[in-house]
């Protein structure tokens, strides 16, 4: 994506009408790890319980999911998406869980127009649901289910680069509250995965840690998180990471909302970016 000169992107004559003088939200990078989160308690799920409580509600959630991929960007614009259990293998009580979320048909058309008019080849999907990396932390973070959700996939064509662009094309909504998120994990070998395991993969752990490091301080390294010698041993294939470049692409100041492994290699951290 090439830089413009053109008008950012503005949603705020298609959002909800609030009488409150509207607040800059940040964006934000959760980890979801396992689909398990969405039935847990614990550190994570009352990290993003606390957040959601304490952050100006959002009037919009524009989402990036590492669980949606494609040939070009594309958005949902289902106006009542469906709670896809997108996995197999787990405990029954998943499957039963419904996040009756309201999608925005409106605003999907009205966004892509938009990046379309800033050369970015984006087309409007009606027919997705939403993937477990969009509702099993949600589920968490607004479970009343009362914040609409517009989900963009994540091409695959897209690196770091790409996506912290497109971070920054969408940044100016944080300003008409709009919640701009990207899910993934910030360590994800699930060959690695010891579910219920106390202890941490050390190189899960080193890379956690410099790449910190590097998006509080140096956002190029950060952007070049491959030359990192644990960087294929925590992300086989990039797509759980990608989303945090998004996040950061909307923001600029980096602080830890909260950090945590879980089964041994999945980084737990959620970020946010002001």
């Amino acid at each position: 994506m090439e830089k413009t000169e053109k008008q950012p992107i503005s949603l705020q004559p298609f959002l909800p009408q609030t009488p409150y003088p509207l607040y800059t939200l940040p964006s934000l990078f959760i980890s979801h790890g396992a689909p398990t989160i969405a039935i847990e308690n614990n550190r994570t799920t009352q990290a993003l319980n606390k957040f959601g409580q304490n952050l100006p509600k959002p009037r919009l959630i524009i989402i990036i999911s590492a669980h949606w991929q494609s040939q070009h960007l594309e958005i949902n614009g289902n106006a009542a998406p469906a709670t896809w259990h997108d996995f197999s293998g787990f405990q029954k009580a998943l499957y039963t869980i419904d996040y009756p979320v309201k999608g925005d048909s409106l605003i999907a058309e009205q966004l892509a127009q938009q990046l379309q008019a800033l050369g970015v080849s984006t087309s409007v999907n009606r027919l997705r649901p939403f993937d477990h990396g969009v509702w099993s932390p949600l589920v968490h973070l607004y479970p009343q289910a009362d914040v609409p959700i517009v989900q963009l996939s994540l091409p695959q064509h897209f690196d770091s680069y790409a996506c912290f662009q497109l971070g920054a094309l969408l940044a100016p909504l944080r300003a008409e509250q709009v919640l701009l998120i990207g899910s993934g994990s910030v360590t994800h070998n699930l060959a690695q995965v010891q579910f219920d395991s106390a202890e941490v993969d050390a190189e899960a752990r080193e890379f956690k840690y410099w790449l910190i490091h590097q998006l509080k301080q140096h956002m190029p390294t950060a952007l070049d998180w491959r030359s990192h010698p644990f960087a294929r041993h925590n992300h086989p294939t990039p797509e759980h990471l990608l989303p945090l470049f998004f996040a950061a692409g909307a923001g600029s100041k980096m602080s830890i909302v909260h950090e945590s492994f879980a089964h041994f290699s999945l980084g737990m951290d959620v970020y946010r970016f002001d």
